[in-house]
Parts: structure tokens; sequence; C-alpha cells
């Protein structure tokens, strides 16, 4: 209680530093900022011996965080002081998870919590310099119930598709959209694989199929009505919904008919890509053929190899070396060209 008590006056010494406004008076506040920082860490540690005094220490530190979050003045310190709550929040979950005795990965979709709120209040703040630092310490928190989830496929689908819907609710604003939204759509679709996984699927086809018709409907008409969007974001989420479930599973099917339609799927989307210089479906198709193709041809590349001779190998990779070191300046040339014609498509 005494450390906690500490940090309350070394809080409300650096708040009242930061809103002076005085120049020259800085090192006081930040060197408080710092004391209430390293009491704050002293004094959780020495909570954890006891489960009450847990709670009441760290409930009691991220209410303090707060308050001084919202009295500080606008820049680094009410930054540092919503990031400090957050934290003191995110552990508050973690003990509620232990209190309630659940399992690691059963307490996962608990310690969601805290993200959830740091996605609210970064609507909230909007371009408020203390917003993305909370958004980001969120994210962290998100990252911990994804890895307390592993363990378990089941929780760990419904901890990603939990944390698809928080990226889904940061990319409603438009200066998270970017980035958010990309992530959104990959947690989505991590989702599906891992569920489809632990349900042991042998046809995901039937479960992924249903999403990647649609998707590419809706991505169709939004290139229809805006020919600059970009095919990754039209295309991408939808074809890889299905393609990558698909490709994974025909790596381990010892028949022949899926490898054959997914080459020959991935070859139809290759050429359209290149017809129609839509770059999501010329480096996913292409990408997809490839690494079918080297699992079918794979055991042959094999028996080849070992009926050669054992001194003909390296022969022929040392004359591959010299022949790409005597083209060096075209090859170089070539993947510029490359390059460049990839950077042109949409």
């Amino acid at each position: 209680a005494g450390e906690t008590v500490l940090v309350a006056g070394l809080l409300a010494l650096a708040v009242r530093g930061t809103g002076s406004g005085r120049e020259g008076s800085a090192a006081v506040p930040v060197t408080a900022l710092v004391a209430a920082l390293a009491g704050a860490v002293s004094a959780g540690l020495l909570s954890l011996a006891s489960e009450g005094a847990s709670y009441a220490v760290f409930g009691a530190l991220a209410a303090l965080f707060a308050g001084a979050a919202v009295r500080a003045g606008a820049g680094v310190e009410r930054a540092v002081f919503a990031v400090a709550a957050t934290v003191g929040g995110t552990v508050l979950t973690g003990f509620a998870g232990r209190s309630l005795g659940l399992a690691p990965h059963e307490a996962a979709p608990l310690m969601l919590l805290v993200p959830a709120l740091t996605v609210l209040f970064g609507a909230r703040l909007r371009r408020n310099p203390a917003a993305l630092p909370v958004e980001l310490t969120g994210a962290l928190g998100a990252l911990v119930a994804v890895a307390l989830a592993v363990p378990d496929a089941p929780f760990l689908a419904l901890v990603l598709a939990l944390c698809g819907v928080l990226a889904a609710g940061a990319a409603v604003r438009p200066e998270r959209r970017p980035v958010a939204a990309y992530l959104a759509a990959a947690l989505f679709v991590l989702a599906t694989w891992v569920r489809l996984a632990a349900s042991e699927v042998s046809f995901p086809e039937a479960y992924t199929l249903p999403v990647t018709v649609p998707a590419l409907v809706v991505g169709f008409l939004r290139r229809r009505k805006d020919p600059e969007a970009s095919s990754w974001t039209a295309y991408g989420p939808g074809l890889a919904a299905t393609l990558l479930p698909s490709l994974a599973v025909a790596w381990t099917d010892p028949e022949w008919q899926r490898p054959l339609l997914l080459g020959v799927s991935a070859l139809v989307i290759t050429l359209l890509g290149a017809r129609y210089r839509l770059q999501a479906l010329l480096l996913l198709g292409g990408a997809v053929l490839a690494l079918d193709g080297l699992h079918e041809l794979a055991p042959y590349v094999v028996q080849v190899a070992g009926a050669l001779p054992r001194w003909l190998p390296p022969a022929l990779a040392g004359l591959l070396l010299l022949v790409v070191g005597a083209t060096y300046e075209q090859r170089l040339r070539d993947a510029r060209r490359l390059k460049d014609a990839l950077g042109r498509m949409r």
C-alpha cells in the first residue's frame, strides 16, 4: 500500500509538471514519471504473493495511470500514462481468468477485453497522439491471447476470429483502414483454416468455396466501380480462402485428383492475372501452381537424382553458376523489368 501511495504522489507531481508549461522545468516531471513507473513495477511484483493484493494493487495502478492520462497535457507523458493504464488492465484480465479457474487457452478470449476497449478508445480519441500507443498496446495484449490459445485449436480459431472482428472495427476509421483491413482479412482467413484443421475436415473446399465465391463477386463489383482498386483488396482474401487450404491438403493427399484440379485452377487464375494485369491473381495463382507442381514432381526428381552419378549434380550446379555469372547483367536487367511490370499491375 505504501508504494502505491508513493506512486500516486509521483504521478500527481508528474501531471502538475506537465501542465505547468514552463520551460526548463521538464526535469522534475520526467524524473517523477520514471520513478512512478519504476515504483508501479515494484509494487506490482510485490503484490503477486497474494491474489487479493494483486487485484487491489493493479486495479489501483490502472486507475491512477488512467486518471493521470486524463489530467495530463497532450504529449508523450499522456501516451505513457495511457499505455501504463492499458497494461494494468490487461494484467487484471489475466488475474480474472486465473481466479475463475480457467485454463490458459480458456482465458484467452477474456484477455481480448482490454484490446476491445482500446479499439473503442482509439475511435474516441481519433488523431490524439495517445491513440496509436494505446491501440498498439492493446494489439500486444491480443497477441498474448493468441499465444495462450495456441495449445487448443478450437480456442485458437475463436481467438483469431475475435481478433479479426477487432481489426475490422479499427478499419472503420479511415486513418487505420490501410493496415487494419488487410489484418482483419488475414485473421478471418487464418481462423477458418485453423477451425477446419481442428475439425479434421478432408474436403475444405466445401467450406471455403461458399466464402470465396461471394468474396470474388464483391471484389469484381468493387473493381468495376473503382478500376484503380488493388486486386489484392478485391480478390486476394477470396482466392486465399480456398487456394491455400486446398494446397495444404493437397500436399498430404495420396490421390492425384485434388492436386490435378488445384493445379488446373491455379493455372487458370495465373493466366487471368496475366491477361487482365491483376497482380493478386498472377502471384497467388503462380505460387500455388509452382508449389503444387513441386509436390507432384518431387518424387520423380528424387528418383532421377538417385540414378545419376554422384559427380553430376555438383557439376550441373557449377555449370549453372557459371552461366548465371556470365549473364549477370542481363539477368539483373530482366529482374528489374519484371519488378517494373509487376509494379504497374493492379
